[in-house]
């Protein structure tokens, strides 16, 4: 194989291990929710429900067929864009998820624009001053909330922010904004749980990343010839680490995927996670699987992003 094809190829089996990888997730999606306890048949008609008309029910409903049969006929219209029709509310899954789905959206990418700047700005700034007192401090932080998990995060949120400071609602509404007031004190207590985890990741991967490139040879030549710490950084350094960074924005982004569900049901966000979980109270499976395919969907996505920008970052493919 010609030396410049070698980068498209591994890109290629990249995006075709992630293809077979959600073929996988999705078969473990759909019997990980048939394994749900209850009969969905007599949750809907209630304790009082006569034999015949719960199995008239579940043949009405298809789930008198075998789990295999159900699995490929979901699994073919999850290609083709049909998601089903909700057990409970009788409505296409489609139009329940997608108002749902742009406020998730949306809460990720306010969470992105804050987090993404300061995770870069306090990594970099750790990586030019690595071991100063600045250092040590960006450290004892970044590990200190990596070590806590998410519902925790938002539950201290909670108790500073809105029980004793009084400053920010307990829970979060994202529909009753009309200013730019009500935008902040709705997306604040969230974005704050999220951002904090997200941002520990991406600082302690970016400070890795710069902090590699600064050992490189051409990066001591330039010390060598006087250069100061922030010409040798931000001209010598930083440029050559923009792959390793980007690759680890996106791993670092990837950790949204989990942390939305805890943060979404916690403050009460109107989005995709809090509707999966509202759910799964009520055996809603189509809903419930297509939730969970958006957020595998997501992550791998991120994952595979991730490996790709990895390949086209790494000098020793795009030169051979």
């Amino acid at each position: 194989m010609p030396a410049s094809l070698v980068p498209w190829f591994l890109m290629s089996q990249r995006l075709g291990i992630a293809m077979i990888t959600l073929i996988i997730v999705s078969f473990a999606v759909f019997f990980a929710t048939e394994l749900l306890p209850g009969d969905v048949a007599e949750i809907l008609l209630g304790q009082a429900a006569t034999p015949e008309a719960v199995a008239g029910l579940r043949t009405a409903m298809g789930l008198d067929e075998s789990a295999m049969s159900r699995f490929l006929g979901w699994l073919t219209g999850l290609v083709s864009g049909d998601l089903g029709t909700s057990y409970v509310n009788n409505v296409e899954v489609v139009e329940l998820i997608g108002g749902r789905l742009t406020n998730s959206m949306r809460l990720a990418a306010v969470t992105t624009v804050i987090s993404v700047p300061i995770a870069l700005g306090l990594g970099i700034g750790a990586a030019m001053w690595r071991g100063s007192i600045f250092d040590r401090a960006v450290s004892i932080l970044t590990i200190s909330v990596i070590s806590i998990p998410e519902f925790m995060v938002a539950t201290l949120a909670v108790l500073i922010f809105a029980v004793w400071l009084k400053w920010l609602p307990a829970l979060s509404f994202g529909a009753d904004i009309g200013s730019v007031l009500d935008m902040l004190r709705a997306y604040a207590m969230p974005v704050i749980a999220l951002a904090f985890v997200v941002s520990a990741q991406m600082i302690r991967m970016t400070r890795a990343a710069v902090i590699e490139t600064i050992n490189t040879p051409y990066v001591e030549m330039a010390l060598l010839k006087g250069a100061s710490r922030t010409r040798r950084v931000l001209i010598h350094a930083l440029p050559n680490a923009l792959g390793p960074i980007a690759n680890a924005v996106a791993l670092s982004l990837s950790y949204l995927v989990g942390g939305v569900i805890i943060v979404e049901t916690i403050f009460n966000y109107p989005g995709v996670a809090k509707l999966m979980v509202d759910a799964v109270a009520t055996r809603d499976l189509p809903l419930i699987q297509s939730c969970a395919m958006i957020f595998c969907v997501s992550y791998i996505s991120l994952i595979t992003l991730a490996d790709m920008i990895a390949i086209l970052a790494n000098p020793r493919l795009r030169h051979r």
